[in-house]
């Protein structure tokens, strides 16, 4: 894999963690609150450098008729997961943005708590692709599936 540089890229398996769990809770209570709590309650449960795990307390304002959890909560939960898995690869870096987004609805998620498991597909020097799997707390079967892609801003 190359980097555009000649030099080998690490795998995002072999790069160590940039921001452990109680590093990106302070991170994100300090430059993104709103996630934790307007939107909904997330909580990042685990987090490598690779992968990371995190928990949305799903609640009536998640729901749609029909007492589904909405598309844009699961989509919102994609996006923020993968933005964590990128911190906590790269480190606080907190203007990555998204810049490329697909997600896939594969089944009616219960009106339960939704995880969400990504891992880092690439990590390139100015982007990172993440694949997120979504699932309702408790059922194995995914609800969601997702692919982001980040850019990761240029030091100067």
């Amino acid at each position: 894999m190359s980097t555009g540089g000649g030099a080998r890229a690490k795998s995002a398996a072999t790069r160590p963690a940039a921001m452990t769990v109680e590093d990106l809770d302070v991170f994100l209570a300090r430059e993104f609150p709103q996630i934790l709590d307007e939107v909904g309650r997330v909580s990042v449960e685990a987090a490598d450098g690779a992968t990371v795990r995190v928990r949305l307390a799903v609640d009536d304002r998640h729901l749609r008729p029909g007492g589904t959890v909405s598309g844009p909560t699961q989509f919102f939960l994609a996006d923020v997961a993968a933005f964590i898995g990128v911190l906590a690869a790269i480190g606080p870096v907190g203007l990555a943005v998204t810049t490329s987004a697909s997600i896939n609805f594969l089944k009616k998620p219960a009106p339960a708590e939704l995880v969400a498991e990504t891992r880092i597909l690439k990590h390139g020097k100015r982007l990172i692709v993440v694949d997120c799997i979504i699932h309702s707390d408790g059922d194995a079967d995914p609800v969601a599936h997702a692919v982001l892609t980040y850019s990761i801003p240029q030091a100067k």
